[in-house]
């Protein structure tokens, strides 16, 4: 019988998932700062912060690209952390991305129940 060998920690396996996969990284960014406003989600989404910084130059570097401490930008990503806005765009910076403003988009349920235009529907009947 044959020994289980213990895996990667999840936590090593997510970082080389996103150094791998540019768009993954750039997907994960969007949510967890879309998720920055929501009290619940917001320890995730700093852990997701965290994870990004480590996997593209790590937080040390990020941490000197910012000017502030590795161990102040530990803080700032930590689940209870609150960064600044100089944390957060030390982040996207070391990711090689800006910090952008786009209008918010309408709930799922508002789009999912708007009528279609009557030459949509004209369609959909033939």
């Amino acid at each position: 019988m044959k020994k289980n060998r213990p895996g990667i920690p999840y936590h090593e396996w997510e970082i080389e998932q996103i150094r791998s996969d540019r768009e993954l990284a750039i997907e994960c960014l969007q949510v967890a700062l879309e998720s920055l406003d929501n009290p619940e989600e917001r320890g995730g989404s700093l852990l997701m912060l965290r994870a990004l910084a480590e996997a593209y130059g790590g937080l040390g570097a990020v941490a000197a690209k910012a000017g502030v401490s590795r161990k102040s930008l530990y803080r700032s990503l930590s689940p209870k952390g609150n960064p600044t806005l100089k944390a957060l765009i030390a982040v996207l910076n070391a990711l090689g991305l800006s910090l952008s403003v786009v209008p918010k988009q309408q709930s799922t349920k508002k789009r999912a129940t708007r009528k279609p235009a009557k030459a949509t529907r004209a369609r959909a009947a033939a």
